[in-house]
């Protein structure tokens, strides 16, 4: 069976929960699902959670439970270098998905517009 969104792609560059379990969603109904997170520390979900040794590894059972399905990419949007890759990687997107504070992408250089 075709899933809904197969064949779409998404970047998610979300954090924590409610973002990661709408990129989640999205997975389970066929997308491609790319999270894209900081390279030093990533998701704060990684640290997270009731089981300390999981959260030591950066594997908290929030960050695992709602990433799963997903792809991974480390990528320092606030260097040039990364913003080129997440620019290339934004022209075979379908959909951007963040919950930054307002503001925060435009401050990047990386808004709608610019996207």
């Amino acid at each position: 069976m075709r899933l809904p969104l197969t064949g779409t792609k998404v970047l998610d560059l979300s954090n924590v929960l409610a973002g990661p379990f709408c990129g989640y969603h999205l997975a389970r109904l066929g997308a491609e699902v790319i999270k894209i997170e900081r390279p030093q520390g990533g998701d704060l979900a990684r640290r997270l959670g009731a089981d300390e040794d999981l959260a030591r590894r950066e594997l908290g059972l929030t960050f695992v439970a709602v990433n799963a399905d997903k792809q991974s990419v480390a990528i320092d949007l606030k260097s040039q270098q990364g913003k080129d890759i997440f620019l290339k990687l934004v022209e075979q997107a379908d959909v951007v998905l963040e919950n930054f504070r307002p503001g925060v992408m435009k401050r990047l250089g990386l808004d709608f517009e610019t996207l």
